[in-house]
């Protein structure tokens, strides 16, 4: 049923409400009728189809378009029976029609089924109908028809947000249902993989020849198994917004400590997968030229407007002029995966380093970016 459940039971009461109306109506005018007595096979039609309608629209694979038909068909044969029964003299009279308020149901039913296009078409064909049994056109005349159409954008308005409500509803169940098993996949890769691979590295450190350098594959192996369980955690809310601390925290190992807020850090999917990016380009940096004993240590910090990412090490630092060197020879590495990036976004980076006390990047990005 979804969202549109609760719009399906709205017509089946104002069916039933509209019917009562109407009886009560045609008791009251009967004696003004032509032929009073045909108004008795027109209200037990009237009491027929309400009930028939009312459990017809009540399974989804029944609302197809012969029941949708049906629905206009039979309203247009009581408001066209009126003619006869009620009289061109009475109705001219201003006496009260057949189905007054009745005939908006198969409206409203076409509204919630189809949005507000077959909406109108209903309530124009409906309209039609009962316009033709007045004896004349006037403002009176019309205001049905209006009231319905009006009634037929509302309502397939409303069905139309209720489609898409329910659509997003979904979609963020499906995210919710995939971070799950992520999560839970991650739990299991780091509770097996992670630390055996980690256990190899350790052990085979100090090692020489074939196990040194199964050691280091190992640690290679760890580091892109990290990567990768960073990239696919977490997955974007349907706002398009993604949790940095969660992407920076995936970088942690046992050479890389990560302290993140306790809270989420939400900024837009493209600049958190970007700030996330230079981080592990910086930690890399890191792992590549601080030396094998060297720590690296990762801070994250939610400003009011920015958020500051800190990369730092307690390795053997840069000399001075290395960076602009290394540009120089064409080794991109800083000046493009870190400092483009962050550039990028709008934001700047300070690095701080000298021979021998380890090297300090820090990255500052505006949540309002550039």
């Amino acid at each position: 049923m979804g969202l549109q459940g609760p719009l399906w039971r709205a017509i089946v009461v104002f069916r039933f409400a509209s019917l009562a109306f109407a009886l009560a109506l045609i008791a009251g005018n009967v004696r003004y009728y032509a032929r009073p007595l045909g108004a008795v096979p027109v209200a037990l039609v009237m009491i027929g189809w309400t009930i028939a309608a009312s459990w017809l629209y009540a399974r989804p694979r029944r609302r197809g378009w012969p029941l949708l038909i049906a629905d206009v068909a039979v309203t247009a044969a009581v408001l066209l029976s009126a003619q006869w029964v009620i009289g061109s003299a009475a109705l001219g009279r201003g006496t009260p029609g057949l189905a007054v308020a009745w005939l908006a149901a198969p409206v409203l039913a076409w509204a919630v089924a189809g949005g507000r296009r077959l909406g109108v078409v209903a309530a124009l064909l409906v309209g039609l109908a009962d316009i033709a049994v007045r004896p004349r056109l006037n403002q009176a005349s019309v205001t049905g028809t209006t009231l319905m159409l009006l009634a037929a954008v509302g309502v397939g308005h409303v069905t139309r947000l209720a489609a898409i409500a329910e659509a997003r509803l979904q979609r963020a169940v499906e995210l919710e249902s995939a971070n799950r098993e992520r999560e839970r996949l991650a739990r299991d890769i780091h509770d097996s993989v992670l630390q055996v691979l980690a256990l190899v590295r350790r052990r085979g450190a100090s090692l020489d020849g074939e196990a040194g350098e199964l050691a280091r594959l190992a640690g290679e192996q760890e580091a892109a198994l990290r990567r990768l369980i960073a990239t696919a955690t977490p997955p974007p809310s349907p706002s398009g917004i993604v949790d940095l601390g969660a992407l920076v925290t995936a970088y942690a190992s046992d050479v890389v400590s990560v302290a993140a807020p306790a809270t989420a850090v939400p900024l837009p999917a493209e600049i958190s997968t970007q700030v996330a990016a230079a981080v592990g380009a910086a930690v890399d940096n890191a792992a590549r030229h601080a030396g094998p004993a060297a720590r690296v240590f990762v801070l994250v910090e939610d400003e009011p407007g920015a958020v500051t990412v800190t990369v730092r090490d307690d390795g053997a630092g840069i000399p001075a002029g290395r960076l602009e060197a290394a540009e120089r020879e064409g080794r991109l590495g800083v000046a493009q995966a870190i400092r483009g990036r962050i550039a990028d976004l709008g934001g700047t980076v300070r690095i701080h380093s000298a021979p021998g006390q380890g090297t300090e990047i820090e990255m500052t990005v505006p949540k309002v970016s550039a």
